[in-house]
């Protein structure tokens, strides 16, 4: 078993604490900031104009997204503390991918610019910054698994942990950050094998899917409808959006090096 004896607050300035949480999620941001002009700069058909404002309409429309889907998933308890529902102390993965692709998509109808193309580039970029933000949740104690005696167990002991203190717990947010890496290596290798434009942000979609779908079996939460959790239910529609649109549109591009 693992033993984290971590405390979640960072370090603080007078009464103000910055939590490891807040930070990862800051670096998963400039992660896949960094990301996209890395890609301009290997020669993708972007801007880094077009990257800044992109990151000015998404990360926005991202958090917002966010906090708007672990409010409605946690309402028993915002809705008894309403004064509480403005701020970042819970935020949802979901919410921030689906909250930043709408408002990116927005933002690439005005500018004129495919979005598909501009989702593609950065489909690798994203659940690599999904693995960094869920090192601040491994470290905050949050979005932790079932209670399991499994060698790979993790123990909370520091008191300001959010998670169970003392008792071993699967590490569900260390599961996924390996899940991640692994399917960003896999988009990476995927890239410019399919066609339309959009098709890797499918896949990149239908992957992630597919893993909370299942992870959240063993994932602590809250019962949202048909006993299962809220990303759950996200992730259902997500598929059945994305394997129709994958069925229909997607097709495999043979390269010499297929051929």
């Amino acid at each position: 078993m693992i033993t984290l004896d971590v405390s979640p607050v960072a370090f603080t300035i007078g009464a103000f604490s910055v939590r490891w949480y807040g930070i990862m999620v800051a670096l998963a941001v400039l992660t896949l900031i960094f990301w996209a002009m890395r890609e301009v700069r290997r020669g993708a058909d972007l801007s880094y104009e077009t990257i800044f404002n992109a990151a000015l309409v998404g990360i926005p429309s991202g958090i917002i997204f966010s906090r708007l889907l672990h409010v409605i998933d946690l309402w028993d308890y915002y809705g008894q503390h309403p004064g509480q529902i403005i701020g970042g102390s819970g935020l949802s993965i979901y919410g921030a991918v689906l909250g930043a692709a709408l408002g990116i998509w927005i933002f690439s109808r005005f500018r004129k610019i495919s979005f598909g193309y501009l989702a593609d580039v950065l489909a690798p970029g994203i659940i690599l910054a999904q693995a960094v933000g869920r090192v601040g949740c491994t470290l905050n104690g949050c979005c932790y698994g079932l209670e399991t005696s499994a060698f790979c167990a993790v123990v909370y002991t520091h008191p300001e942990s959010m998670g169970p203190i003392g008792v071993p717990v699967h590490p569900t947010q260390i599961y996924e950050i390996i899940f991640n890496l692994i399917v960003f290596v896999v988009l990476l290798k995927l890239r410019g094998k399919f066609r339309p434009d959009g098709s890797l942000f499918l896949i990149y979609l239908t992957f992630y899917a597919l893993w909370r779908l299942g992870i959240d079996f063993i994932r602590e939460g809250t019962d949202f409808l048909f006993g299962l959790h809220e990303a759950q239910i996200i992730s259902i529609v997500v598929l059945i959006i994305t394997i129709t649109l994958i069925a229909l549109r997607t097709r495999w591009v043979v390269s010499k090096v297929d051929s």
